[in-house]
């Protein structure tokens, strides 16, 4: 396994470099990387490697995600506010359903079937947005209308919402009884709570930190550390309530900035230095879970299929920006922002077929294929349109 990190590592940052110098992207250089690497093209990573992948995966983007709390300030979640909770529900609901519709005429499925596919593809990945929009606010890119921190923020709730939909249909499918009414109260109940654990353990790092004087790296380490607790927490109580953790985990930097924001940049730096390799990992690893003969079996309909929910979830984005101070330019620049898919469907594309949906293998291979189209396009999109629509602050 080491032997395979040492690759990734050093292949990793020279992919890196090359995309860089070729004015695109980094991080589709790691994806590329890990697809080639990976077990369904050279086979060059160890397996017992893969079977941590996951694991490595979440560590990373914990990683990115703390480093965006660290960067979230009142002033501009205030600024952004009602837009991204529109943001947050509309685009994704669209998507959702729009595919959920069109996969009942086009693959014969079952409504439910549709869902369950549909609410897979709808989440848009973390892993790949906020990285950008992370530099994007670093070089005060469109934070005049402070367009990276309303991306931010609503890239992560848009999650909670796509996976308790999907764990819904997955529900029905089964013949479980499921209370849609009591789910569709889960997703803010799951929001709030997140949130609410993430003030809790921000308030107790806060006063862990006056009252014990430890190093800047030490107490990157321990924030980690409960935001590995925080995700574990959300598995260990799945099924009995709900809890956003990942939200939660933004939420821990978010609250350190408010209280302590000299200590709370100081960290966001070794967070920086931290994500330099966490970044190989995490976009070297979902590469690797991409098989590209799977994806092709999704043939023609298949893209058919990501393309128009694409569509749909645009129109959500138009809609949620309607009467706002944005330019169309800007608009257009957040309905390219959230296109990319990669971390959710990387994690749940399997599960309808584990656990016996019929048309499981169908899921998986629209789930593989939206992500090998829309991360590289979409983080190629970001970057293009980020230059070209988005005005310095």
């Amino acid at each position: 396994m080491a032997t395979s990190l040492a690759v990734i590592i050093i292949l990793g940052l020279l992919s890196n470099y090359l995309l860089t110098k070729l004015k695109m992207p980094g991080l589709l250089g790691m994806l590329l990387l890990g697809i080639v690497l990976g077990p369904y093209v050279f086979d060059q990573l160890a397996p017992e490697l893969l079977e941590v992948s996951s694991d490595l995966r979440l560590i990373a983007l914990l990683i990115i995600l703390l480093r965006a709390g660290l960067g979230l300030s009142k002033e501009q979640l205030n600024q952004v506010g009602k837009t991204a909770v529109k943001l947050s529900f509309v685009p994704g609901l669209i998507e959702g359903f729009t595919i959920a519709l069109l996969s009942t005429y086009l693959l014969g499925f079952s409504f439910v079937e549709g869902g369950i596919l549909g609410f897979i593809i709808a989440a848009v990945s973390p892993a790949v947005v906020v990285p950008f929009m992370l530099n994007f606010n670093k070089q005060k890119i469109g934070t005049n209308k402070s367009i990276p921190t309303l991306i931010l923020a609503s890239a992560s709730i848009d999650d909670v919402m796509a996976i308790t939909i999907f764990s819904t249909f997955l529900g029905l499918y089964s013949g479980q009884k499921v209370n849609i009414a009591i789910k569709i109260l889960e997703i803010p109940v799951s929001i709030l709570l997140g949130v609410a654990v993430g003030v809790i353990v921000g308030l107790v790092m806060t006063k862990f930190f006056d009252t014990y004087h430890i190093r800047d790296t030490k107490k990157v380490l321990t924030i980690l550390g409960f935001a590995i607790l925080l995700r574990t927490l959300e598995n260990e109580i799945k099924g009995t309530i709900a809890l956003a953790s990942l939200l939660g985990v933004m939420t821990i930097g978010f609250i350190l900035l408010e209280k302590r924001p000299v200590v709370a940049k100081r960290l966001a730096l070794k967070f920086n230095k931290l994500w330099v390799f966490a970044e190989i990992l995490l976009f070297v690893l979902v590469g690797a879970q991409v098989n590209i003969s799977v994806a092709l079996d999704a043939g023609f309909k298949g893209l058919l299929i990501i393309v128009i929910g694409l569509i749909g979830r645009s129109i959500g984005v138009l809609l949620s920006t309607l009467k706002t101070n944005l330019s169309w330019k800007e608009r257009a620049f957040c309905v390219i922002a959230y296109t990319p898919k990669a971390t959710v469907q990387a994690a749940i594309g399997a599960i309808p077929l584990s656990v016996g949906v019929a048309s499981g293998d169908i899921i998986l291979a629209i789930a593989v294929l939206s992500i090998l189209v829309t991360a590289p396009l979409g983080a190629l999109g970001i970057n293009i349109s980020s230059k070209k629509w988005l005005k310095k602050g």
